[in-house]
């Protein structure tokens, strides 16, 4: 790995730190070829849906992200994949369509700067928050640089996927991505108010839960839960639902469009989120993800990015239901 060193940590850490955006025109992709998911399997998890109580319960949430304030919401039941879509998933997706994703398109996209596999020729610079790197040659394929394959990686969640690339997958599988409620609802694995996915401590009895930064960041990742950067989509103890790595290791792409108010005039059954807007919802936080900067693993926790941004931490899973979601309302 060749990179330009680390950087001193901005003054000001932004939405940026999280998965940068990208600065440029939405750049979508036809498919191409056959687009039928055959016999692609979805190992997905049937939720009987009903009431829960959304939002941040404790106030450890960023006034910006807009956690705020905690209301019911009901849910109708429908199907959730039990893991993020995986390389094996997506490598299906594109052999059966030539679908080319934003990043490969654009020619770049940003790597975590101690994750940089790439020629020095192919680091153009920073990428957002200074330990963003935009690395010529990172694609799904290469998610941290030419150098990197993902094909050695079959069973962790895609990334380098934005938004656009999420619908596209959708649209072969015939699903779709969830709402920000039905993720959220999924996370809590029925466990009300709760700040993870198993509680309300981030290590119970010093057993690691999920893939997130140990160490400081951005300098050292002692990788004490076993990873510096993805893990495998099944490398912890799933919910009670039975669904893994809610939060942490990847970030996850949300049908919703991002509106920090949102919560205080959304309708209470089935919220799709706003109307329009220039930013998608990203929810469970990555495996670049700290206390000292950015505590997003948290059930409650908000984000968001461009449609057409990707990142070496982003990803997505997916849903199906007996009633399409709608997005009128506000």
């Amino acid at each position: 790995m060749q990179s330009p060193g680390s950087p001193d940590l901005p003054s000001k850490v932004k939405t940026d730190c999280c998965a940068p955006s990208r600065a440029g025109p939405v750049i979508r992709s036809k498919l191409g070829g056959g687009t039928s998911a055959g016999q692609l399997r979805h190992d997905d998890v049937a939720l009987a849906g009903g009431l829960f109580l959304m939002g941040d319960s404790f106030g450890e949430g960023y006034a910006a992200d807009g956690e705020g304030p905690v209301h019911e919401v009901v849910i109708d039941p429908f199907r959730i994949d039990a893991t993020c879509v995986t390389v094996t998933q997506f490598a299906a997706f594109v052999e059966a369509t030539g679908y080319r994703t934003d990043a490969e398109r654009y020619g770049i996209s940003a790597v975590f700067v101690h994750a940089a596999a790439a020629d020095r020729a192919d680091i153009l610079g920073f990428y957002g928050a200074a330990w963003w790197l935009a690395i010529r040659g990172a694609d799904w394929r290469h998610p941290c640089g030419p150098h990197s394959d993902a094909a050695d990686m079959p069973d962790h969640p895609v990334v380098q996927v934005s938004h656009n690339d999420a619908l596209a997958y959708c649209i072969w599988a015939g699903r779709d991505l969830p709402t920000e409620a039905e993720w959220e609802y999924a996370a809590r694995g029925g466990l009300a108010s709760q700040r993870y996915p198993w509680g309300d401590e981030l290590v119970p009895g010093g057993v690691h839960q999920t893939n997130i930064w140990q160490g400081c960041f951005p300098e050292q990742n002692t990788a004490e839960d076993g990873y510096l950067a993805t893990a495998p989509a099944k490398s912890y103890a799933p919910n009670d639902y039975g669904l893994y790595q809610m939060v942490g290791n990847v970030w996850e792409w949300c049908a919703d469009w991002f509106d920090a108010g949102y919560y205080s005039r959304a309708r209470r059954n089935n919220p799709c989120g706003p109307n329009a807007g220039v930013a998608r919802v990203m929810r469970g936080g990555s495996y670049l993800c700290h206390a000292s900067y950015c505590n997003r693993y948290r059930v409650a926790a908000r984000s968001s990015n461009t449609p057409d941004s990707a990142s070496g931490n982003l990803g997505f899973r997916t849903v199906a239901r007996s009633t399409p979601a709608t997005q009128k309302e506000n």
